[in-house]
């Protein structure tokens, strides 16, 4: 799938994504982004395993968490970086909108994946992506993402269950064009 540029995604927990441009670097394109976050909000603990991600905030407080780490938090002008392969979330740890800049790379299907996470909790009109969709992502793109609160057992056994179920129904119509993923 291609995505003209710049592209927003917005799901209804407040989050707005907005991808800037992609980057030609040596090691992978670097997929500039925006974020807009509402007090409280934020994506829940998971890995991007072959991605570095880096947000820089021009406005308001983040608060960040490595897995197995105490919780921190960065203000106007810091900068966090979540290198691949570690579980982390972040979230709006003020009461203002957060606003930051950044980028992730390479960038790699994370356009899609992230489009069709929040298409997804759109569907639902929850944190939570519609069941079938969900299921397609985090068993096609497994080698990639991991939403790390998710019970293992429910990721590598019910999640693929869902997927095949979801196959046999004709559910994934709409990811026809959908990029294949990247193995590591």
């Amino acid at each position: 799938m291609d995505y003209q540029l710049p592209h927003t995604i917005q799901n209804p927990n407040g989050e707005k994504i907005t991808f800037l441009r992609l980057l030609k670097e040596p090691g992978g394109d670097k997929l500039l982004v925006e974020n807009f976050v509402k007090p409280a909000g934020g994506p829940p603990m998971h890995t991007h395993f072959l991605q570095d991600e880096v947000l820089t905030v021009v406005r308001g407080s983040i608060g960040y968490q490595i897995k197995g780490q105490a919780a921190q938090i960065a203000k106007t002008g810091e900068t966090v970086v979540f290198p691949r392969g570690v579980a982390h979330k972040f979230w709006n740890a003020g009461n203002d909108e957060l606003h930051c800049t950044g980028y992730v790379k390479p960038a790699n299907t994370l356009i899609f994946f992230l489009s069709s996470v929040y298409g997804a909790q759109n569907k639902s009109g929850s944190q939570k992506p519609e069941a079938f969709d969900a299921a397609y992502l985090l068993t096609r793109y497994s080698s990639e993402y991991e939403m790390n609160d998710i019970p293992r057992p429910v990721r590598k056994l019910v999640m693929p269950i869902i997927y095949f179920i979801g196959k046999l129904f004709g559910k994934y119509k709409h990811f026809k064009d959908a990029p294949a993923p990247i193995k590591p």
